[in-house]
């Protein structure tokens, strides 16, 4: 018996199949991460990271952003939207089975009794992007998490981020802007910086959390009509939405 058709083997999954692609998004996975770090953590020439790096932007697994602490640096990020979508397609072209539409729906509550993870996300100014994420992982996480937000020039809340949480559904209007000293000595499962710039003074915190870095652009420093600006800072809160909506599935994965 002979197959009448086969498909071809997705080139997403060609990709995936390389060991140093692989560790690269095993690596971004984690964290956003500048190319001498991926050197440092993978032990590969840098030529070498460079290379497949551009493999994978050319797929769109991957988005780079130029460092707004330093312009001469870029941070890789995953794109974890279009890893899910062709992941899914790539199991269906196999299987109807394997489809996004088959797979069983997990429960909620996936993790064992614990006490709450303890986040902390840092920004200069603790005004917008922190004070997105602080609202998103609070009323995503709800008694899992703990979380704070600050800033290393705090200068008060945003009113477009206030305006841009309640147009995804939330309220931080009561958060308050707070200088990241007054965390320093404070035990946190995980440390979050938003901003390349505070992440170049963070502070060292005990009990060694998980740091991980999100380099978002300022909505802030967006220019124009208030309705570009307050778009610039509605984008801003999708994505952090995303991006903890994955860090959450991550706390779980690892309690399970």
């Amino acid at each position: 018996m002979t197959l009448s058709t086969v498909s071809p083997v997705p080139d997403f999954l060609k990709i995936l199949a390389h060991d140093l692609r692989w560790q690269l998004l095993s690596a971004l996975a984690e964290s956003d991460r500048r190319v001498q770090e991926l050197v440092e953590t993978l032990q590969r020439p840098q030529n070498l990271i460079s290379y497949h790096l551009r493999q994978l932007r050319t797929h769109h697994l991957v988005h780079e952003r130029r460092s707004s602490a330093d312009g001469r640096d870029v941070y890789y990020s995953l794109d974890l939207a279009q890893l899910q979508r062709l992941y899914l397609d790539s199991g269906e072209a196999l299987h109807p089975a394997l489809s996004g539409d088959n797979i069983q729906p997990q429960p909620e509550n996936l993790t064992p009794e614990r006490a709450p993870y303890r986040v902390l996300f840092l920004c200069t100014h603790n005004s917008a992007r922190s004070q997105l994420a602080e609202g998103i992982l609070r009323a995503q996480g709800g008694p899992e998490v703990q979380v704070f937000s600050a800033g290393s020039e705090p200068s008060g809340v945003n009113p477009l981020a206030v305006r841009a949480a309640a147009a995804i559904g939330l309220d931080i209007s009561q958060q308050q802007s707070q200088h990241l000293d007054e965390f320093i000595g404070q035990s946190f499962d995980y440390i979050i910086t938003v901003c390349d710039k505070v992440r170049e003074v963070c502070p060292v915190f005990p009990g060694e959390p998980q740091q991980m870095h999100w380099s978002f652009s300022d909505p802030a420093a967006v220019t124009g009509p208030e309705e570009d600006r307050f778009q610039a800072f509605l984008q801003t809160a999708r994505e952090l939405t995303t991006r903890i909506g994955y860090l959450l599935l991550m706390m779980r994965r690892r309690q399970s």
